[in-house]
């Protein structure tokens, strides 16, 4: 099979052949349709974090296609199946994050696409367990981008407690930014979408987005706190300087949640006005299969859309560099199997759930 495999941090990915995957006990074998090119891919690729994955290995943890293979003791999937591999690939399922809900904490996890092989490939092997179960009608394209940019920005959501009264300050328009607009909105909030382009500005306002500020050109804490500050901020730009702007965003009682990661993995915040003013500030990290469940259910209703464009795996190296130099608004899906090749570069599409 062909897969995109990391030999070396900061290197280009190779396209290589490697044999098909065997399914072993509780594990899938998937054959893939679609994956979904992450921030966390580039990252992963770049060795930037502190805990690092070891190459070679294959990123994509967006992956969607079809289950050809099950291994012994499986019956949640059957072959047939379309399902999604997000970033959590394996929790323990017995340690207190995992009984109490928060299995994306897991100690014993395993990540896809980073500690274990991911989708960027024609096949990939999953634990049956953790694999999203994606429902007839949502196109697969769709379900991709959904199965990390989506849980990940409906979790934060959550986790800022947003409601019909809160204005809601998205920090980062793009592959999750789109989204997080969407799922603010859905919980009724009145949405300030902040970037520093104005096509990702204009794509946010087309999904919902109340106020848009262009950060390049005016400074957004003021902008925010002219409306009244901001009570609940996310954090989706991978810009330190970014975080510390979505919190200076923020009224009294606010909350402001860390998603994104930049390699350079620090912040300057004031403690001071942290205690005076009641302030939040919360980690959140993906979702649980739970989330993900209620992600497709919500796209599969017709209240989301995903913005992407699709391009061959071939292009990865390309569409890393496009992605870290701010040259695609969409999210970029590979085609593993060729079935949608377009033109490339490929035109953004804007779809609904029938895709």
């Amino acid at each position: 099979m062909r897969a995109a495999v990391v030999k070396e941090f900061k290197h280009p990915v190779v396209i290589e052949d490697r044999p098909i995957p065997v399914a072993g006990a509780g594990e899938i074998v998937v054959q893939m349709e679609a994956s979904g090119l992450c921030h966390t891919d580039i990252h992963a690729a770049h060795g930037d974090w502190p805990v690092k994955p070891t190459p070679p290995f294959v990123p994509g943890h967006e992956g969607v296609g079809m289950v050809t293979n099950i291994g012994a003791g499986v019956t949640r999937v059957s072959e047939g199946d379309r399902v999604a591999l997000p970033w959590l690939g394996y929790a323990c399922g017995t340690c207190e994050y995992c009984t109490s809900g928060y299995e994306t904490l897991c100690e014993s996890q395993q990540m896809t696409g980073y500690s274990i092989d991911g989708t960027h490939a024609e096949y990939a092997k999953a634990n049956a367990a953790y694999v999203g179960i994606v429902p007839k009608g949502i196109d697969p394209f769709d379900a991709a981008p959904l199965t990390c940019a989506g849980v990940t920005t409906y979790k934060a959501v959550k986790v800022s407690q947003a409601r019909s009264s809160d204005l809601v300050a998205v920090f980062g328009i793009g592959g999750l930014g789109h989204l997080a607009v969407q799922y603010a909105k859905i919980a009724g909030a009145t949405v300030v979408a902040v970037d520093v382009t104005d096509d990702k500005l204009a794509m946010a306002k087309d999904l919902g987005a109340d106020y848009t500020v262009n950060a390049a050109h005016e400074d957004p804490v003021a902008a925010i706190k002219r409306l009244g500050g901001a009570d609940a901020a996310i954090a989706l730009a991978v810009s330190p300087r970014s975080f510390e702007q979505a919190y200076g965003s923020l009224r009294r009682r606010g909350t402001l949640v860390f998603v994104a990661l930049p390699a350079d993995g620090t912040v300057s915040l004031p403690i001071f006005e942290t205690v005076l003013n009641g302030i939040t500030i919360v980690g959140s990290i993906v979702g649980t299969r739970k989330d993900l469940s209620e992600v497709f259910e919500l796209h599969a209703l017709g209240n989301t859309k995903v913005v992407r464009e699709t391009r061959p795996l071939a292009s990865i190296n390309e569409s890393i560099d496009d992605i870290m130099h701010g040259r695609t608004s969409a999210r970029i899906v590979f085609d593993i199997k060729g079935a949608r090749a377009t033109e490339y570069p490929a035109v953004r599409e804007a779809v609904g759930a029938a895709g």
